[in-house]
């Protein structure tokens, strides 16, 4: 039996990509395995070199997508920045190169399309996260709303994380709203600059509750991953390393929330 067309027409898939070339092609090879299309394929590349830059071209010659370049490195700020400036339908489908979508990924970003098609209040729907986001309300087809708690007695460090770099859905006016991602910076501390954004501007997302349930983060021993990985605060491996992941906590909830009043009083 055939596998249903799913014709995601009025969504621009952006995939980031530096240097993972083989892993690019795993992820659109699913995506085409899985009969999914969309308005748009962009890839933005961060100047990977020659070698990545040949073998995109020769995936250019299978795939249907639009390569999006730079001389020099600039970072994933950048790349996402000059990617989205491209995106010329109502909604983007956000997505780095070392992602894997499953089986189950079409018919729950059905449900995540519609979401965010029927109300207009959703600016970003999370499709894949290391972990759940600690303040949630059930809202539909397995969706949450992420709740930012600012008393301070909601001491969880991942309520800072409202917007996250991992594949979700938006729409395109996203940086009209938020701004941009800031610059210049590292990976973690654009994120966090965009998610403080977020807060600031009242932005309001959903999360798919089961959070490793639609894509699979994949990376080859010959491509691994580039990214920085957080490191669970439930994972103790003795008395003092437990008394100082505590303190870092404190230390980090503290920060955060100076760096938040700093952003809204702007």
């Amino acid at each position: 039996m055939d596998k249903p067309v799913h014709n995601f027409k009025d969504v621009t898939l952006l995939i980031t990509h530096y240097k993972r070339s083989k892993s690019l092609e795993k992820l659109l090879k699913s995506f085409h395995d899985l009969n999914c299309t969309f308005d748009e394929i962009i890839v933005s590349d961060d100047a990977s070199g020659d070698e990545h830059l040949d073998y995109i071209k020769k995936l250019n010659g299978i795939f249907d997508f639009r390569l999006i370049t730079t001389p020099t490195n600039k970072g994933l700020a950048n790349n996402i920045n000059k990617g989205q400036d491209s995106v010329k339908s109502p909604y983007t489908l956000y997505i780095q190169e070392d992602f894997v979508p499953k089986s189950t990924f079409p018919e729950h970003f059905v449900d995540a399309l519609n979401i965010i098609k029927e109300d207009p209040k959703w600016d970003l729907i999370t499709l894949y996260s290391y972990a759940p986001y600690p303040y949630m309300k059930p809202y539909k087809h397995g969706f949450s709303q992420k709740i930012f708690k600012s008393a301070p007695w909601y001491t969880q460090n991942l309520k800072f994380f409202l917007y996250g770099d991992h594949p979700h859905l938006r729409k395109s006016s996203f940086l009209q709203k938020f701004g941009r991602y800031e610059e210049g910076l590292n990976t973690d501390q654009t994120e966090m600059a965009m998610s403080l954004s977020f807060i600031k501007n009242r932005g309001k997302g959903l999360f798919y509750d089961d959070h490793y349930g639609l894509l699979t983060q994949e990376n080859s021993l010959d491509e691994p991953s580039t990214a920085t990985h957080r490191i669970s605060l439930g994972d103790r491996s003795g008395f003092i390393i437990s008394i100082a992941k505590w303190t870092y906590a404190k230390f980090k909830f503290i920060k955060l929330n100076m760096q938040l009043l700093a952003k809204v009083v702007k």
